[in-house]
């Protein structure tokens, strides 16, 4: 394990050396950062570090990003998840699958009301539509590992909620 410095990730470039799958689930939330270093965080980090993962023989980069993600949205959250998609694609993986998972099912240290409430009326959902708007953090995990332990299929693969809920069965 390697602790750096992401406002100076080009200095810890010999963290990403030698690895042949990189993991990718860093982000953090606008109320929490702040419009611009939300974009910083989803968006440029994880760029920067796909291309430092790449440039260190990567081969195969697996990116948690977001139900619903389009660089072209009018919504932030979602612009923003589409960009770095777009950007990580680009960096040019022999193999790139991308995650995009409804509402995270998760225990949280920080206090957030809202999705508070919103985790607790989609758990309920979620036993009778169990794929439809939410996905447990743990199943995520799973289909992550899952996805780089099956033979591939093509260069970019993007797996949505339902898809997620399978693999992480398996």
């Amino acid at each position: 394990q390697a602790v750096v410095d992401f406002e100076r990730l080009g200095e810890h470039a010999a963290a990403f050396q030698g690895h042949d799958v990189g993991f990718c689930c860093l982000g953090t939330t606008r109320a929490k950062a702040g419009a611009d270093g939300f974009v910083r965080v989803d968006r440029d980090y994880v760029a920067q570090a796909a291309e430092l993962a790449r440039a260190g023989g990567c081969k195969h980069f697996v990116l948690q990003s977001s139900q619903g993600a389009n660089a072209k949205s009018h919504f932030l959250y979602l612009r923003v998840k589409g960009e770095v998609e777009n950007l990580v694609q680009a960096v040019g993986f022999d193999r790139c699958t991308i995650l995009r998972p409804a509402v995270l099912l998760c225990k949280r240290q920080e206090s957030r009301p809202m999705e508070w409430i919103v985790q607790h009326f989609l758990g309920v959902v979620a036993r009778m539509f169990p794929t439809a708007y939410s996905v447990p953090v743990e199943t995520v995990a799973r289909a992550m590992v899952a996805c780089v332990l099956q033979p591939g299929e093509g260069k970019v693969k993007v797996l949505e909620n339902r898809a997620i809920h399978e693999l992480g069965k398996a």
